[in-house]
């Protein structure tokens, strides 16, 4: 390995450096926002400090974030159909993934290809047959529509990412369980899901994010404040202006990203494993 000179370390350091301050400024503006208790309506000028430092923002979004709906009903709903998403995601994904990796069928290019076309249109080509087959279903205005249709969103990654995974394990490994007297759900079960499990945490993680950030599109599938999600809230906020302090914007959003932080530190070391499996592959 080739040791790099002074001046080459100590230009990548300032890179770096300068890519840290770059993500983590949006960060600090952030905390900053939301502990302003001087704010009456969007922010309008900067400031490194709160000029008035107040916690009555955040024990405003803790009471009530939008209308009527409580914040633990909110935080409820975005964690309900988040996990429910990402949990239906995975199941049907898995299942899919492996039978494109593994077995051989009619019309299995085709899948593939309408599964990856399905994740490059952009989902509010979706809204129109979405809300009329939701609607026919009589579960448009329920936290289940939400559920199906952010899983759908999630589908193509999952497929795509689980399929590359199961590629990668050796048949070798798989007929060594064949010849041990393992069936078809056993080998699945005991030897290709473990082995895969890196890749899983990242489908895992993206699915959650997806539906747990999404907001657009989950207006269109929500008539009551009791449905609504954390986005969708912030969203809500947003919209309305200078009507209502962003100091409250900031406090949902520092709010929201807790479980985020956290679900990611409970995944970093299989996030981890997965980015040093591409490597070595690589």
């Amino acid at each position: 390995m080739r040791k790099l000179t002074l001046w080459g370390q100590a230009w990548r350091q300032l890179v770096l450096f300068a890519i840290g301050i770059f993500v983590l400024f949006p960060i600090y503006g952030l905390l900053r926002m939301a502990f302003d208790g001087s704010l009456k309506g969007a922010a309008t000028e900067f400031h490194w400090l709160p000029k008035q430092f107040s916690v009555q923002p955040m024990l405003a979004v803790l009471d009530r974030p939008y209308q009527s709906a409580q914040f633990s009903t909110i935080l409820g709903n975005s964690l309900v159909v988040s996990f429910s998403a990402a949990i239906l995601a995975l199941v049907l994904g898995v299942s899919l993934a492996y039978a494109f990796a593994r077995f051989r069928f009619p019309g299995r290019q085709s899948g593939l290809f309408i599964i990856l076309l399905t994740a490059l249109l952009p989902p509010i080509a979706f809204t129109t047959p979405l809300y009329i087959l939701l609607s026919w279903l009589g579960i448009r205005g329920s936290l289940l529509a939400l559920i199906l249709v952010y899983a759908a969103f999630a589908m193509p990654f999952c497929v795509w990412n689980l399929r590359a995974a199961f590629q990668a394990i050796p048949r070798e490994t798989e007929e060594a369980a064949y010849l041990d007297g393992a069936g078809d759900l056993a080998t699945f079960a005991c030897i290709s899901l473990p082995l895969s499990l890196p890749a899983i945490a990242v489908a895992a993680l993206i699915a959650f994010l997806t539906a747990y950030s999404e907001f657009t599109i989950g207006w269109l599938f929500v008539s009551k404040p009791n449905t609504v999600t954390l986005a969708m809230a912030i969203y809500a906020i947003v919209s309305t202006g200078a009507a209502q302090p962003w100091s409250q914007l900031g406090s949902l959003a520092l709010l929201m990203s807790i479980p985020v932080v956290v679900i990611f530190l409970l995944l970093q070391r299989a996030l981890l494993e997965r980015m040093m499996f591409g490597a070595a592959d690589d």
